[in-house]
């Protein structure tokens, strides 16, 4: 049986019903034309890049932590704001052979999302709807939810948690990455690109970003260490030896940058950031509390300058 039979679903029948914000509407809109552009995310050095950071925050660098979550018969997944399949499938890998797997997104890159499924072999289903409007899947009848990248581009993550968590079965696992606050000036440089690219095409969006993703380059090619010898709190800056790209990415404004990595492959990491008007960052202490007022015990955690991600285990 599929995903869908399991539950009860006839895909055909479901609609997204609830309206969107103009946030969400434009958040959408990005994602779908930023998974459209595959060649800026599926080289080998993308995928095994993403993979190993997937992997180090959710398992410890253990995949035997994955294979034992999906121990016990054969599990839904239910993948909330699936994109193009991109995280899911390196992820799970081969494991999607034994298990069932439901796509959700609210975006176009559904359709990209089944076609790098058929190409890679593995069986899934997909449905073109809203991670809020998702009343006709049952409470409690999913047994991981995974959510990369996604709950920050919603409305709302504390709602998303807590609207997400309730279809878990007790003792189900829902994975998901949020972005983190940032130091003062790149939280307020960032909001401004973003305001500032807000009225513009993705198209021309993504070609005004360029200059900034060359920009980080250039100060990446620099290679050079700054010594801060003293903490600066109100700044969000931290004492140590730095390089100066990374400074300037984690201080000042975000421009990616691997010198594994095209300029188009680096540029559709700053769209990613910089497109959606929906691009919420929280702390570590808003999301232990949404966590547990959602009934979600926290089995692993790991918090970076660019974001949290969690591992909860939803309770009896």
């Amino acid at each position: 049986m599929s995903a869908l039979q399991r539950l009860g679903i006839v895909a055909d029948e479901q609609k997204v019903n609830l309206p969107y914000s103009e946030a969400q509407n434009q958040t959408k809109n990005a994602f779908g034309f930023k998974w459209s552009k595959r060649d800026t995310y599926e080289s080998d050095v993308c995928k095994s890049t993403a993979k190993q950071w997937l992997f180090k925050r959710y398992c410890d660098d253990i995949p035997a932590c994955l294979s034992g979550w999906l121990d016990g018969g054969s599990k839904i997944i239910l993948d909330a704001g699936c994109g193009s399949g991109y995280s899911a499938l390196l992820f799970f890998g081969d494991h999607l052979k034994k298990h069932d797997y439901l796509g959700i997104d609210i975006s176009d890159a559904i359709e990209i999302a089944k076609v790098r499924f058929r190409e890679a072999g593995y069986k899934g289903d997909f449905l073109n709807a809203s991670i809020f409007d998702l009343d006709y899947i049952a409470d409690g009848t999913i047994d991981i939810i995974f959510a990369e990248g996604v709950l920050h581009h919603t409305d709302s993550v504390e709602r998303s948690v807590k609207y997400l968590t309730k279809k878990l079965k007790s003792s189900g696992r829902f994975l998901f990455y949020v972005y983190a606050k940032k130091a003062p000036i790149r939280e307020f440089t960032d909001d401004f690109i973003r305001r500032e690219i807000a009225p513009l095409s993705d198209e021309q969006a993504w070609e005004a970003l360029e200059p900034l993703t060359r920009l980080g380059m250039e100060l990446g090619k620099l290679d050079i260490n700054l010594d801060i010898p003293d903490d600066i709190p109100y700044l969000g800056i931290k004492k140590g030896i730095i390089d100066l790209q990374r400074f300037f990415y984690w201080n000042i404004c975000k421009c990616f940058y691997r010198p594994d990595f095209s300029l188009e492959e680096m540029n559709h990491i700053n769209f990613d950031w910089f497109r959606p008007l929906n691009c919420h960052r929280h702390t570590p202490d808003e999301i232990c509390r949404w966590c547990s007022e959602a009934g979600l015990v926290i089995e692993r955690m790991s918090v970076e300058d660019s974001g949290i991600t969690v591992v909860g285990l939803k309770g009896d």
